[in-house]
């Protein structure tokens, strides 16, 4: 008789037991950079991402590469092109590239006045400084709703700046408030290189990404045999990583970048990292609409006994939500969504909730917002991106993130340090009940919801979001 368990055996026995059992760890074959330990720097606000940012600049002598969703038409925005401008007069032989997306670039804010966008602030910097900062609208799909550039990341010479932020008042924690995300600065000249390498294989030399600056510009309709071709381009696109092996007591760290719903590389390594925790796993996501192939892990992961912590937005640190004091918009009822989301994902966990097995944290700060993204796997593994572990990001938009594995532990002060700030404005939710009753949310909250529940476009909009 042959010893090899049957199917459903083996299936409940991938439930029971530790995933190591059966499959060598994915994450150990990752490609990957050797960095010391002590060139891996967590930063602590927003505060200290700015001034970090505008240090790196003002020391810049090669090339600074700024890839991020937008740089906004604001006091930041221009403080920031402002600073590249004088550090090219500094260094003449400085080569400065900006990527942004094409559409976020070319429009005005949502709920605000119709406008040309940021493109009109890069235009006038252009006109009257010249044109050595250049910055590029990458149209990653034909229309925003489909996808952006949601890929992160600023190369200064050899250090790496990474962040899910963008560049604006709120992200920079100007005029007293802040829009938090997470911040970590890596000194490496090969992971350096191989970032701005993709920024510029990829992006700078498609057809379809269009310097800014430049007018008039292109309609998106005569730019779409380009980003049809660009579209293929990156859903097997890749950073050049090393495959040495790795020194004992170093920090790996692997750029991945990921596009499209099939062979996505950044997705599949998600999930095969999420899938080896043994014992904690800690989440970041701002809106609360996890891909279904993530609620399938993280619920393998419960039934196994590991301990899983996810930090949201509460709806009132989202970006979108407005006070009931201001005049709705229907833009508005997007935090109720992701709490309505939270709502159903917890009350199935109740019971995992009440032993302490799953904790579900709400991060509330005064009026500032929620940005973070990535994960904590074990005391070795994390996932710094710009990725919110949604949907969107999961099919449409081009994302990127850095793994860094500890296997020496190196990094456990840093990683702790990070997740007690984050919970010191962070309640804990002891069960469903806690949360806002939708029958308490605003008149015209109430009615929306249960118009796009009574027809089912309720999924459709968190497949868009």
């Amino acid at each position: 008789m042959s010893s090899r368990p049957a199917p459903l055996t083996r299936r409940l026995a991938r439930r029971l037991l530790p995933l190591g059992r059966f499959a060598k760890s994915q994450s150990a074959t990752l490609p990957a950079f050797a960095v010391a330990a002590g060139d891996v720097q967590t930063l602590d606000d927003p505060a200290a991402f700015r001034s970090t940012l505008f240090a790196l600049i003002a020391q810049a002598s090669r090339r600074i590469v700024l890839v991020a969703l937008y740089l906004q038409d604001d006091d930041s925005g221009r403080e920031l092109l402002d600073a590249l401008y004088a550090a090219c007069a500094r260094q003449p032989g400085l080569a400065v590239d900006i990527y942004v997306d094409w559409h976020r670039a070319r429009r005005g804010l949502i709920g605000k006045a119709a406008s040309e966008g940021n493109a009109a602030m890069y235009r006038d910097y252009a006109a009257r400084l010249g044109d050595r900062v250049a910055v590029y609208g990458v149209p990653v799909q034909n229309r925003e709703l489909f996808g952006v550039l949601h890929v992160k990341g600023f190369v200064i010479d050899d250090a790496v700046l990474y962040s899910g932020a963008s560049v604006n008042d709120v992200y920079l924690a100007r005029h007293g408030r802040y829009r938090l995300d997470r911040y970590h600065l890596v000194r490496h000249a090969g992971l350096a290189d191989s970032m701005a390498g993709f920024a510029q294989r990829y992006l700078r030399d498609s057809d379809a990404v269009q310097r800014l600056s430049r007018s008039p510009l292109p309609s998106t309709r005569e730019l779409q045999p380009a980003i049809r071709q660009l579209r293929k381009q990156l859903q097997h696109a890749h950073y050049q990583v090393p495959r040495h092996p790795l020194p004992e007591h170093g920090i790996a760290v692997t750029p991945i970048a990921g596009f499209g719903r099939s062979g996505n590389q950044l997705n599949d390594t998600l999930l095969a990292l999420l899938r080896e925790a043994r014992q904690r796993v800690v989440l970041f996501t701002p809106y609360f609409n996890l891909p279904r192939p993530v609620r399938a892990v993280l619920g393998q992961l419960l039934r196994r006994g590991c301990t899983i912590d996810i930090m949201v937005g509460d709806k009132t640190a989202n970006d979108f939500y407005i006070p009931p004091t201001e005049p709705f918009r229907k833009i508005g009822l997007l935090p109720y969504l992701y709490e309505s989301n939270l709502r159903r994902f917890a009350r199935p966990h109740r019971t995992h909730m009440l032993r302490g097995q799953l904790n579900l944290w709400l991060w509330r700060d005064g009026d500032n917002s929620y940005h973070l993204k990535g994960l904590l796997i074990d005391q070795e593994v994390a996932v710094v991106t710009g990725n919110n572990l949604n949907p969107r990001a999961w099919a449409l938009d081009l994302e990127n993130a850095l793994v860094l594995r500890d296997p020496s532990h190196q990094l456990i002060g840093q990683h702790e340090a990070e997740w007690a700030a984050l919970r010191r404005h962070a309640t804990r939710l002891t069960d469903y009940h806690t949360l806002d009753n939708p029958r308490r949310y605003p008149l015209e909250v109430r009615k929306l919801l249960r118009r796009l529940s009574r027809v089912r476009l309720d999924r459709l909009i968190n497949r868009l979001l």
